[in-house]
């Protein structure tokens, strides 16, 4: 019954979410080019809380656990498991504060107004998941860039989302150039849960009447562990705050 209530309501909500996507990427474009990165940040800002509003009208909720926990000033690392896109468009706006930048793949470079001007431009990088050699030198680059900058930047281990929830093997590489290379950091592992529900059925319809639910857990400065103890705890936390994975 859901899936057949939500195709009229998912063809108007993926117009405004497409016109969301039209309207600020030439936005974007004149504040990153007239006004420079503080503006250019700011757009991408207010895009994801209208898309963010855009999932309200589904009847999507969020809540945010622990954010006030996470320190200032210092590179942050988060580090959570994938669901969907909607990972990224919360993570944005309610952990806004932090400058958040992203390892993501590079087919998403293109092709997409908004993200892909995002994504190339607005400090993330970029990987080819087929040739991990390219991507040691890149998350190296995005490492000394928040080491510097004091930002932050958002990895999921899994590599890949999860459809059903339960979450996948981590892989260690892309979380061990980050720590080498921004040893002042601090590891925030962060569970996400019921962002799947968004695309239970796929990319058409969307799930109707989600609460999404992101939990901080406790901050690990990457100076005070070794790195397979810092990946273990880390690892741990995010999988004991996931609900799926309590079930198994």
């Amino acid at each position: 019954m859901e899936k057949i209530i939500s195709y009229p309501i998912s063809v108007i909500y993926y117009l405004l979410f497409g016109l969301c996507l039209a309207v600020f990427h030439p936005i974007q474009w004149i504040c990153l080019n007239v006004f420079g990165y503080q503006a250019h940040k700011k757009s991408v800002d207010y895009l994801n809380f209208c898309l963010l509003k855009c999932t309200n009208l589904v009847g999507t909720r969020y809540t945010i656990e622990n954010r006030e926990t996470i320190p200032q000033g210092v590179p942050i690392i988060f580090v959570a498991n994938h669901q969907s896109m909607y990972d990224i468009v919360a993570m944005i706006w309610y952990f806004r504060r932090f400058h958040c930048k992203f390892v993501s793949k590079k087919e998403l470079g293109s092709g997409i107004p908004s993200v892909s001007f995002n994504l190339k431009y607005g400090g993330s990088v970029l990987i080819d998941r087929k040739d991990p050699k390219q991507a040691i030198p890149v998350i190296k680059g995005l490492s000394e860039y928040i080491e510097k900058n004091t930002r932050s930047a958002v990895i999921f281990p899994e590599g890949t989302r999860s459809k059903t929830g339960k979450p996948k093997e981590f892989a260690q590489s892309g979380l061990k150039i980050l720590c080498k290379y921004a040893p002042s950091a601090y590891v925030v592992p962060v569970s996400i849960n019921n962002s799947w529900k968004m695309v239970k059925f796929g990319f058409f319809p969307v799930g109707l009447g989600n609460h999404l639910k992101f939990t901080a857990h406790k901050a690990l400065a990457v100076k005070d562990y070794k790195f397979d103890e810092l990946m273990e705890i880390t690892e741990k936390a995010v999988k004991e705050g996931i609900n799926e994975y309590k079930q198994v």
